[in-house]
């Protein structure tokens, strides 16, 4: 019928953890739903250029943690720490907690994240550069990077058509229904002149043979599945873990709602 299933999805729970991890009762469940959407809004919008990735939101009984995976730290970062206690002290205002945390991871090789690589096609595209140009420059990127295989495509009016269409492109290898295949996925668009231009990322960073720790945290950007390099700026005085987290993740007893 034409249905597809999102392939990070489909993964929670075989080789991927979930972008929301915590536990809730039944009836805060919706109401801490919401305000991981709203942090995610917020930051995304707050961080336009941060080069973000994903955000990991993990829950305790008093504390929310935030973390930010992203190829730019030093943006979010800012001078000497100061642009992340403005967004520490928004996000209070946003949850209305008062025990705030925020770490920093930094991805090593953006090349190979979905979502970064959507993003840089679209920033490039409302730069008016060529949609093809710019998506065999980021293919050949995450080839070069060690990707199996990327797919992108694209939707709208390409290259200020009259008629809105579909193009695709492909290289390497991406086989979906194989669930134990690393598929980092990503849909974003870009906001052109001539309307809205949808764009769909899905890199194939290779195979899952062994158990895999489900903490996204500790899930790198490339195909040995190591631990990030973290960026770490919280100040041990200030009660924090900083970065560097524990394997386990601590978010709670089980696993909440998925973004």
């Amino acid at each position: 019928m034409g249905q597809k299933t999102n392939p990070i999805g489909a993964r929670l729970g075989i080789i991927r953890g979930w972008d929301s991890n915590w536990y809730a009762h039944k009836k805060d469940y919706a109401g801490k739903l919401i305000e991981d959407d709203k942090i995610r809004n917020y930051l995304n919008a707050r961080i336009n250029k941060g080069g973000i990735a994903k955000i990991v939101i993990e829950r305790t009984l008093n504390k929310l943690i935030v973390t930010i995976h992203t190829s730019k730290p030093g943006i979010i970062i800012g001078k000497g720490g100061g642009e992340v206690d403005r967004i520490k002290e928004e996000l209070k205002k946003l949850c209305g907690k008062e025990d705030v945390q925020i770490n920093i991871l930094e991805i090593r090789r953006p090349e190979l994240d979905a979502n970064i690589v959507g993003d840089t096609i679209a920033r490039q595209l409302e730069n008016r550069i060529n949609y093809k140009r710019a998506i065999k420059m980021a293919i050949a990127s995450a080839l070069r990077m060690g990707a199996e295989g990327i797919k992108v495509k694209v939707g709208g009016r390409l290259g200020g058509a009259e008629i809105a269409r579909s193009e695709e492109i492909k290289q390497g290898r991406t086989p979906l229904h194989t669930l134990r295949m690393d598929i980092d996925y990503a849909n974003v668009f870009a906001l052109t002149v001539y309307g809205k231009i949808g764009i769909k990322v899905w890199i194939c960073k290779g195979e899952v043979l062994g158990k895999r720790d489900l903490n996204p945290n500790m899930i790198a950007g490339g195909k040995e599945g190591g631990p990030e390099r973290s960026a770490g700026f919280e100040r041990r005085g200030e009660g924090g873990r900083g970065g560097d987290r524990d394997r386990r993740g601590g978010g709670g007893a089980g696993r909440g709602g998925r973004k």
